[in-house]
């Protein structure tokens, strides 16, 4: 997959398949530093506008409600938090649909790659999953004017922005092959 913007980046996505369950992976580069990343993908306020509303306690080893875009919804915990490089949540720990998400910035000059994964989930959901982290990075850089899930203007929480991604054609890619356009429109969000 890869998405629409301004810039240098191009978020491209990719699934796979590890021990039977489906692995999830985005990447994009953004026009800021890991400082103004890591609280895009940390802050509540700033989750709120690209991905969930997000409640709890978010230190390491604190147990959080996250409600996304989608409107899935369930408890997590922190696992990993290493700012403002890495972080780990496990969604629904210890039930049947756990699921374990990995953020990682790399900072590169003026930009900053975002590496998103999740990983343990069924099969037959992945291409869903995928096109609905595809819409959460797309929503993340969201130029003004253009709403993101839930009509903000601007899923950074700035006046200005600052972020850039390239124009690029969507494009998904999987081990057994290239998805369907329909595929590739399918926004199921999370779940």
């Amino acid at each position: 997959m890869t998405s629409r913007g301004t810039g240098t980046g191009t978020v491209v996505g990719s699934l796979r398949a590890v021990d039977g369950k489906a692995v999830v992976r985005m990447e994009d580069d953004f026009g800021t530093d890991a400082e103004d990343l890591w609280s895009a993908v940390t802050d509540p306020q700033r989750l709120a506008r690209w991905v969930a509303q997000v409640d709890g306690d978010l230190r390491l080893g604190g147990a959080f409600r996250a409600t996304f875009t989608s409107g899935w919804e369930d408890p997590g915990r922190v696992d990993v938090c290493e700012p403002p490089r890495r972080l780990v949540v496990t969604m629904s720990p210890g039930q049947d649909d756990q699921t374990v998400i990995e953020v990682e910035l790399v900072p590169d000059g003026d930009q900053t790659r975002l590496i998103l994964e999740e990983r343990g989930l069924p099969l037959n959901e992945a291409v869903a999953h995928g096109a609905g982290w595809q819409a959460h990075v797309e929503d993340l850089a969201a130029p003004p004017g253009r709403p993101p899930g839930r009509g903000l203007a601007d899923p950074m929480g700035r006046a200005d922005p600052g972020l850039s991604r390239p124009a690029g054609p969507s494009r998904l890619t999987r081990d057994n092959g290239a998805a369907t356009r329909k595929e590739q429109r399918h926004r199921a969000g999370w779940r």
